[in-house]
């Protein structure tokens, strides 16, 4: 009897954190030190658009990218202050960590809007959710979104160090081509994994990319990880697009009725070949009228897919289920309620570390066992 009776207390954690063979986990999250990053209002940065000082990250920190440089964990977090008429301008800052959990951060952000060629695109919203990569020459690619408070844009900057940044401009600006503009978000480039290095790797001759926020998944390709081109299904040439559908392109996974994914699918951290085939984890936003009635409306839990290791953008399987979801105070309540947001992953001291925003307010850190 104290067996079944231990069962029955136990089983809805075991099945919530229930993994496939491919997958990565199950995770475990650090309640002992998370949140690991909050909001701080001591630390100021001179903007150049606005003209004065801000408390740059006084609002909230969130969605953070992860890269191992020198056996260290760098993290490229999502700052907001509290100015301007969007209630906050987003900017990048950097933090490191020598064990993975505890992070000790630069004083200003190393990315920001700036008079620059991408201020039409970066202000006043800012530049939010990064994701990073490494190149066989040890440079740094991230993708990130700009708002300027119309339209979010996926965006592609590259650096030697994490700090000095590039800008390179929209990610399908050739694609768009003059009016051909639409909402595109959060690319998540197909890497390999070197030691604890995800280097971004070509697949038939082309490099592999993840993206969108919408009801489907989306792939573009690239030749040289700045200019990308969205895989999509022939249309006439004069049509002028205003938003995904219009342009068209190939879908490679959709959301699920009675699932947590039932209204949005998102990229999380970069994907990466594995002996199965290509790992993503992704984000999924759940529509309590027809998704998972255990999950509150708006809810954004992870789940994870395994595309073919040859062809990108054949999906092979999915996870069942989520495998995080927000079940602790910090990541139910904030300037979004119930969200985990997924995206940063390293590969670190034998570890997988899973790090993601949580409630788009703090930035906390879930753990597992390399198979």
């Amino acid at each position: 009897m104290k067996k079944i009776l231990l069962f029955l207390l136990i089983s809805p954690l075991v099945f919530a954190q229930k993994t496939q063979s491919w997958m990565l986990g199950p995770f475990q999250k650090m309640d002992a030190a998370n949140p690991i990053l909050e909001a701080k209002a001591n630390t100021t940065f001179a903007c150049p658009v606005r003209g004065e000082t801000v408390r740059w990250e006084e609002k909230d920190v969130f969605n953070p990218a992860v890269v191992v440089r020198n056996g260290k964990v760098y993290m490229i977090y999502r700052a907001e202050d509290k100015v301007g008429k969007y209630a906050g301008t987003s900017r990048l800052g950097l933090a490191v960590s020598s064990d993975g959990v505890h992070f000790k951060r630069m004083p200003e952000p190393v990315f920001y809007p700036d008079n620059d060629f991408m201020k039409k695109y970066e202000w006043e919203g800012g530049c939010e959710d990064p994701r990073i990569v490494e190149t066989e020459d040890g440079r740094y690619v991230m993708t990130y979104t700009s708002y300027d408070g119309d339209k979010a844009r996926l965006c592609v900057a590259s650096s030697q160090d994490l700090v000095k940044w590039q800008k390179h401009g929209l990610a399908f600006n050739n694609f768009i081509k003059g009016n051909r503009d639409f909402w595109s978000k959060s690319g998540a480039i197909v890497c390999k994994k070197v030691g604890d290095r995800f280097i971004a790797t070509k697949i038939n001759g082309k490099y592999w990319m993840y993206w969108g926020d919408q009801a489907q998944l989306y792939v573009a390709t690239s030749d040289d990880l700045i200019n990308w081109y969205p895989s999509t299904k022939p249309k006439d040439a004069a049509y002028q697009p205003q938003n995904v559908s219009d342009v068209n392109c190939v879908a490679v996974a959709s959301t699920r009725l009675g699932k947590h994914d039932s209204r949005l699918l998102e990229p999380g951290p970069p994907a990466f070949l594995t002996k199965k085939g290509i790992v993503l984890i992704y984000n999924g936003m759940n529509y309590a009228q027809t998704g998972d009635p255990t999950l509150p409306e708006g809810a954004y839990a992870a789940g994870q897919f395994l595309f073919d290791a040859e062809n990108p953008a054949q999906l092979n399987d999915r996870s069942e289920n989520y495998f995080i979801k927000p079940d602790r105070p910090y990541e139910i309540t904030g300037q979004i309620n119930q969200v985990c947001f997924v995206e940063g992953l390293a590969s670190y001291k034998g570890k997988w570390f899973l790090y993601y925003g949580t409630a788009d307010s703090k930035i906390a850190v879930a753990v597992a066992r390399q198979k």
